[in-house]
């Protein structure tokens, strides 16, 4: 199952591999990264959206925006989870992203242990 990530910070893929490197070596997950919305866009071109099961978004970036990502996701069938991360928790970013039918919701710096689950949870 593939999992994108989309953070305009690139040592998020370090620290994703790292932190995923169990599920990752016994080939339970694959990841993708992008580092912009417009990226991400590509990559779900590229892999087809009936084969990425999640979509793990940063709210603020530069250009495309994690919220204008996640508008055009869930504007385009087929649906796919998305969960947008963020450092800058607040209720207009959560109320935001809510109207725009995220699927949830992780504040930076991220609890991995939480996020495994949360991920378990769209899989299952």
């Amino acid at each position: 199952m593939k999992i994108l990530v989309v953070d305009d910070e690139r040592d998020v893929e370090p620290l994703f591999r790292m932190r995923f490197r169990r599920e990752l070596a016994k080939g339970e997950i694959e990841m993708i990264f992008a580092f912009s919305g417009e990226e991400a866009l590509a990559q779900l071109k590229t892999h087809g959206k009936t084969d990425v099961v999640l979509v793990l978004s940063d709210i603020n970036m530069p250009g495309m925006t994690g919220l204008e990502l996640l508008d055009r996701i869930k504007s385009d069938p087929p649906p796919i989870p998305v969960c947008m991360m963020t450092a800058y928790d607040n209720d207009d970013y959560r109320g935001k992203a809510a109207a725009l039918k995220c699927d949830g919701y992780v504040s930076k710096p991220i609890d991995f242990a939480a996020l495994k689950e949360n991920i378990n949870s769209f899989i299952i």
